[in-house]
């Protein structure tokens, strides 16, 4: 008797379990042929709320990890995406509309555990570059160092899927933030198996949580929950406007850059300043010779 094969369901990975919508709502994901793929969770406010409060319970542990330990787990991050690279490359050629369909998927993976490696490289050196030993004319020490803000709302690019979303969220996890993501909405499929690889991972559960859904419905609410400490978004003219002006009434920092976002595969891309965007800085006095 022939076998029927088994279809994924996706889901959503927040707090460290996969999940689907609170609300049970989903819309049907196609390929680029127009086949049926699956029903993709289509998150709502609640959702957000919920990875936001998994992202604060999951903050003090990661925050106080060594630069170390948070650089080799990116490292192993990067690891696994490059064993499942295939895998990731036939997800992306099939769900894009590229022209160079499988070699540009390739790239982009490729791009993205580069990416990885890059950040998981500062893991344990931006310290020593963004803080300082400042000169006093007093009898005292003073040094700033860097603390991680918090919890870092992710608003990722349609394209590039893949890329789009860890170049966001890497540079706020590398320093001790956690992350609640937006995940592209025309092509989502790659953000459900990037879940995947961190579900099986050593990043501990709630560091980053990737949520899917409908742009409209959730970036009011990003804009405005008080428990983000954080934006980095890329979007269009409307969307900045209300993510500024509930920025402003929440008191939140905000990087957001105009879709589609650049050159997500040039080195401009990936940087330090990225880094530094969600880091707060402390100055200490300290009495020579206390």
């Amino acid at each position: 008797m022939a076998r029927l094969p088994i279809t994924k369901t996706p889901k959503v990975y927040v707090g460290g379990a996969f999940i689907r919508s609170e609300s049970a709502r989903v819309f049907p994901l196609r390929d680029r042929a127009g086949n049926f793929v699956g029903n993709i969770p289509q998150c709502t406010r609640k959702d957000l709320r919920n990875a936001v409060e998994a992202a604060a319970k999951a903050g003090p542990g990661w925050a106080k990890r060594t630069g170390y330990n948070r650089g080799q787990i990116l490292y192993r991050l990067a690891e696994m995406l490059e064993a499942r690279s295939a895998e990731m490359a036939e997800a992306l050629a099939a769900m894009t509309s590229s022209a160079a369909g499988q070699t540009a998927a390739q790239r982009e993976v490729a791009a993205t555990v580069d990416r990885l490696m890059y950040y998981a490289g500062w893991a344990d050196k931006y310290e020593q570059v963004l803080g300082n030993v400042n000169p006093v004319a007093a009898p005292y020490f003073n040094f700033t160092v860097t603390e991680p803000m918090g919890v870092v709302g992710v608003i990722a690019p349609d394209m590039p899927a893949l890329l789009g979303l860890v170049s966001l969220s890497a540079p706020g996890i590398v320093s001790g933030n956690t992350v609640v993501a937006l995940a592209s909405e025309k092509f989502p499929y790659p953000a459900i198996l990037l879940g995947e690889m961190l579900a099986t991972s050593d990043l501990p559960g709630g560091v980053v949580n990737l949520l899917t859904g409908f742009r409209k419905e959730l970036v009011p609410t990003f804009a405005t929950h008080t428990h983000l400490r954080a934006l980095s978004a890329v979007a269009t003219p409307e969307e900045r406007k209300t993510l500024e002006l509930g920025a402003a009434e929440s008191v939140k920092r905000t990087r957001i850059a105009a879709a589609p976002g650049g050159d997500w595969f040039a080195d401009g891309a990936q940087s330090l300043q990225a880094i530094r965007d969600f880091l707060e800085f402390k100055t200490t006095w300290h009495p020579i010779g206390a």
